[in-house]
């Protein structure tokens, strides 16, 4: 009976491990889309433009611009700190 009962406590902390895993992966990932997210949607509208035969120089160009506005704030110190994490204003805006 004490077998069964410590399988089911190592069970239950190998799961809340991989619980926590998942979050700090899925923080990480919403912390990089809020970085990139506009130079990825502009690349992706380019890319579909451009497989549907029509011109996609326009979302091209606004995805290069994003990226440089990205890049930019990544390297400014004052916008890298927990207490603007969501304050990103004009970093992953869509133009």
């Amino acid at each position: 009976m004490r077998k069964l009962k410590s399988s089911r406590q190592q069970l239950g902390q190998g799961m809340t491990e991989y619980i926590v895993i998942v979050a700090l992966i899925a923080v990480a990932a919403i912390a990089v889309y809020q970085l990139f997210g506009a130079t990825i949607r502009n690349q992706t509208a380019g890319i579909a433009l451009e497989v549907s035969g029509k011109n996609g120089s326009t979302a091209i160009t606004k995805a290069g611009d994003a990226a440089t506005k990205a890049e930019t704030a990544a390297k400014d110190t004052a916008k890298n700190s927990l207490s603007t994490y969501g304050d990103q204003a004009t970093t992953g805006t869509q133009n």
